[in-house]
């Protein structure tokens, strides 16, 4: 896997969500990587990472995670997640490979209809994005192109980069391992409670991708981890928020 890597200190990895890439982290790295040895890695089939054919579920990508940190010689690190990364976080810690988790709105609380709304949302994205392509240049230049097209993303989507915004629309019409992870997402659940590793679970209230409500199903089922509302961000917090996002992986790292 392609990753990128900063700073020194105790490991965190950061793990990005479908149709995403390690670009999402740039907001908090910079910080994190004062304190920390931070890997943000690309996951199979996305951002600069190539696929090999393996079926993009959060049990195969998290065994490709724990292989490839062995392969860097990183044993139990912080991890953060985000989405589909952070139920792939999840159940590194379900196994006993992670140190502690943050995970940003993560897949594997939500019940059928939401999970079937959440694939047809980034199926929606990308398709748009495809049908849009030889236009978003111009359309990410404006800030009304930025809401009407990342504002099912982001909470602030007017104040996002407009190159930022295009790098990550052709990397999610472009990624090859999009199909696999999307016939895989939903079907993953965290069914059993996680004790023994320090979890903290945080939730935008203006996420439209996965509902706030599921962070309902994750204070229940999780009862030890520690829950945080974000307040007026969406389902990729770290631009919205990105001083309260730091915050909270360094806290937990």
């Amino acid at each position: 896997m392609k990753y990128h890597r900063q700073g020194s200190g105790s490991p965190i990895v950061l793990i990005h969500g479908i149709g995403s890439r390690w670009q999402v982290w740039k907001p908090v790295l910079d910080r994190l990587a004062e304190w920390h040895d931070v890997i943000a890695l690309d996951l199979p089939g996305f951002g600069e990472s190539p696929f090999d054919g393996v079926p993009g579920s959060v049990p195969n990508l998290a065994d490709r995670v724990a292989a490839f940190l062995g392969e860097l010689g990183v044993d139990r690190p912080a991890f953060g997640g985000s989405s589909l990364g952070g139920g792939v976080a999840l159940e590194l810690a379900r196994r006993g490979q992670a140190r502690s988790v943050v995970a940003f709105s993560p897949v594997g609380f939500f019940g059928t209809a939401e999970a079937a709304w959440c694939r047809a949302v980034v199926t929606a994205a990308r398709a748009g994005g495809s049908a849009l392509r030889p236009a978003l240049p111009r359309l990410f230049g404006t800030r009304a192109g930025r809401v009407a097209l990342a504002g099912v993303f982001y909470g602030r989507p007017g104040a996002l980069p407009p190159d930022e915004c295009l790098a990550d629309a052709r990397a999610l019409i472009a990624a090859p391992g999009f199909t696999a992870a999307r016939r895989e997402l939903g079907e993953w659940r965290l069914t059993d409670p996680i004790t023994d590793v320090p979890l903290t679970i945080a939730w935008g209230d203006r996420d439209l991708v996965l509902p706030y409500r599921q962070a309902g199903r994750a204070r229940r089922l999780l009862p030890h981890a520690r829950h945080v509302r974000l307040p007026g961000c969406g389902h990729l917090p770290f631009a919205d928020d990105p001083q309260t996002c730091t915050r909270l992986l360094l806290e937990a790292a």
